[in-house]
């Protein structure tokens, strides 16, 4: 089955479930989006009714054409959404792929829930749909996100200058990570260990 449609499926574990999003979602994710700091370091902000509703509504039309795999996060613990993150730049000829597009409501930030969200997505691109390579990038003034790369094992490559322009008027330097097929074993067995020994990650 193509990437495109074999990237969209329940992920789950007893920390977390990870869901296509489906337009039931826009009211939980609207309660937790209006924070600037969630924002920061985003492309696009979400500041007013009518940037939440472009911003869901981008959601909703990337997954349906197949452009992203849209994921809305359910904290297990308190039953509550808790944020969102996507598969995109789908390069199946490749076998590369990236997560991104991610934040979790400040509640949920630094409790390992994002740990597990990224658990679920790299077992999945790897174990099922068979990804060699799978990256993510961030803004290099991201220090919070950088932390939370390196403390999934992803493996720090380079900054990519002037990448991209930000709302506030600055380009964005933006700095790339990557795990390898090869490296999934090992990573996977320190986060499912780390992870049961109760030691949170943001």
């Amino acid at each position: 089955m193509p990437w495109n449609q074999n990237a969209s499926a329940l992920l789950e574990n007893e920390h977390v479930e990870l869901h296509p999003v489906t337009e039931d979602d826009r009211a939980a994710l609207r309660k937790i989006a209006f924070d600037d700091r969630i924002w920061r370091y985003f492309v696009s902000r979400v500041q007013t009714d009518a940037d939440f509703e472009k911003f869901f509504d981008a959601m909703l039309a990337d997954q349906s054409s197949g452009k992203r795999a849209c994921y809305v996060v359910v904290d297990k613990g308190t039953g509550l959404v808790a944020g969102s993150s996507s598969y995109g730049n789908l390069s199946e000829p490749d076998l590369r792929l990236e997560i991104g597009w991610s934040w979790l409501g400040t509640d949920f930030q630094g409790k390992g829930v994002n740990r597990w969200v990224k658990y679920l997505l790299m077992r999945h691109a790897f174990d099922v749909l068979g990804a060699e390579r799978v990256e993510f990038k961030t803004d290099v003034l991201n220090l919070q996100a950088r932390a939370g790369l390196r403390n999934i094992g992803a493996f720090e490559e380079g900054v990519l200058r002037g990448f991209n322009p930000m709302p506030e008027g600055r380009r964005r330097d933006a700095i790339y990570y990557s795990v390898l097929r090869a490296e999934w074993p090992s990573i996977q067995d320190q986060l499912s260990r780390t992870g049961k020994a109760g030691n949170p990650c943001a």
